[in-house]
């Protein structure tokens, strides 16, 4: 059975506190050394055998990565790197081995691992790896967090305002506006300031910044 330390949270865990480190490797004596590692920085670990033990399990949605032994029994490394990606699932990865080769760290590299580490190597070097790699999830986490609430300011809006907002983010004046849609100046005037209101930009550079993320374009009739 595979040990998984759960160490108990305090009411007051720092965000470091909160992520976690998924260790996959099939040598005993490594997980619990690299588990005893990372605990003794204050970081949460979490231990697997294999890569199907990681994906039959439910895993909290937290900030995290995984440091993974390039050869595994049954899916190896890599391809549990190809079939997280393949599932839309962007945890960072931080590979180790005792095999490596040249175009196997390319192919991890260029997959979007963030580092790979040939055995043995240094406890400040692995814990540097996992230092950035947690960064970049925190930083993934909240860019799609701010994605999701402004698809959701976005929705507020009604139809027409949706449509002047896509115009006047392209750069049209409001009088332009009103003649792609029909309407007087003064009537996109106010759907113009609804749309500022419920969107919450401070400015039309926000605004349409707002509308790049969004990929909007312009409304046609």
């Amino acid at each position: 059975m595979v040990d998984r330390p759960r160490p108990p949270l305090s009411p007051r865990a720092s965000p470091e506190n909160l992520s976690i480190v998924y260790i996959i490797d099939d040598d005993a004596s490594i997980r619990e050394m690299l588990s005893s590692l990372f605990r003794s920085v204050g970081l949460r670990a979490e231990v697997f055998g294999s890569a199907a033990d990681l994906l039959q399990s439910e895993l909290p949605d937290v900030a995290s990565c995984l440091v993974l032994d390039v050869r595994l029994p049954g899916l190896s490394g890599l391809d549990l790197q190809a079939e997280l990606a393949a599932a839309n699932i962007h945890t960072p990865i931080i590979f180790m081995t005792g095999h490596g080769d040249i175009p196997m760290s390319v192919r991890a590299m260029k997959a979007g691992a963030v580092d790979f580490l040939t055995k043995p190597f240094r406890d400040q070097d692995l814990l540097d790896a996992v230092t950035a790699a947690l960064e970049r999830d925190r930083k993934r986490r909240q860019h799609d967090k701010d994605v999701a609430d402004l698809r959701l300011r976005f929705k507020s809006l009604t139809p027409r305002e949706q449509q002047v907002m896509s115009l006047v983010t392209t750069g049209l004046m409001n009088k332009q506006a009103a003649a792609e849609v029909g309407l007087s100046e003064v009537t996109v005037k106010i759907h113009r300031g609804n749309v500022m209101r419920k969107m919450r930009a401070r400015s039309l550079a926000d605004l349409v910044r707002m509308a790049e993320v969004l990929a909007l374009h312009p409304a046609k009739q």
